[in-house]
């Protein structure tokens, strides 16, 4: 790692950035640098906006993927360079608001029931029973589950904040023979082990592998991911009843304005309005006339 992005993980640090945050921030760093082929500490707003233009037309990268690359150079230069520039000099990119793709039960069950091992199990269900993000997944220790209390411990999740989540009575069951099998020591989701580690966690890309492949063998046509389960969760709670602050504490949402989406994807908040149109006295079908000419008058 050269100084400056040493310089940079070290101020991300000292600010208590989730560890994931970090490491996303030093590598749009490193790419930034590697595109104009020069320390980034040579380079200015000038180039931030071409590189953006870059990876919006060039790359073609998600809207919010070249937000959080911006975010990362911006850091670079204000906190951690400490140059001061008026407001307005990085621009970020218009995110269009999109609902997000929600799972059915029936079809979530398919997808646990497509894993290829008992790992892959385990972790869908974990990833569906908690509501997790897959770099909190990750990180989650034998230590964390707490079969005595019936939670899970989530250690510095996005925000670097902590919060328990119920431990579901299946979810357990799996876990403890997983464990027998597996016997994970300190990660629950460890990853492959390597000369020379000390026990590294399960990477957020196997994590999200794992739930495409399951997707793919369970004949899901949708676009799944990780954060498909964890949406999913969430509509699913609050199709059966959970209020929208409580799942906003499951999830670890910092406003409850991020949760309120899922009032858009629940059936029975969207049943429960009865629609204008089944108000109107309309006439019967019979007298609907078939022809395929408009006639005009």
């Amino acid at each position: 790692m050269t100084h400056l992005r040493q310089m940079m993980l070290d101020e991300l640090q000292r600010r208590n950035y989730a560890q994931s945050t970090a490491e996303a921030y030093v590598h749009a760093l490193k790419e930034f640098a590697a595109y104009y082929r020069k320390p980034p500490d040579r380079l200015g707003p000038k180039e931030i906006s071409q590189f953006q233009l870059h990876l919006l037309r060039d790359r073609k990268l998600a809207t919010r993927t070249v937000m959080q690359r911006v975010a990362a150079v911006r850091f670079f230069f204000v906190h951690t360079l400490k140059r001061f520039y008026p407001p307005n000099t990085f621009r970020y990119p218009k995110s269009p608001r999109r609902l997000p793709i929600i799972l059915s039960q029936e079809e979530v069950q398919r997808m646990i029931d497509a894993a290829t091992s008992l790992l892959h199990r385990a972790l869908l269900m974990t990833l569906y029973s908690t509501g997790m993000r897959r770099a909190e997944v990750t990180r989650i220790k034998v230590r964390d589950i707490d079969s005595q209390r019936m939670v899970v411990h989530i250690k510095q999740g996005k925000g670097g904040k902590d919060r328990d989540v119920p431990l579901s009575p299946k979810l357990l069951e799996t876990l403890r023979e997983y464990w027998r099998w597996k016997k994970p020591q300190v990660y629950l989701f460890p990853g492959e082990a390597k000369q020379g580690s000390n026990g590294e966690h399960l990477t957020p890309k196997a994590v999200y592998l794992a739930c495409k492949g399951a997707a793919r063998r369970a004949g899901i046509q949708k676009k799944v991911g990780p954060h498909t389960l964890r949406h999913s969760f969430a509509t699913h709670l609050l199709e059966s009843g959970a209020d929208l602050r409580t799942i906003q504490l499951l999830l670890g949402h910092a406003d409850i304005k991020d949760t309120t989406i899922y009032l858009h994807l629940s059936q029975r908040h969207l049943r429960a309005c009865r629609n204008p149109l089944d108000e109107l006295a309309i006439s019967d079908l019979t007298n609907a006339s078939r022809s395929r000419k408009n006639r005009m008058k």
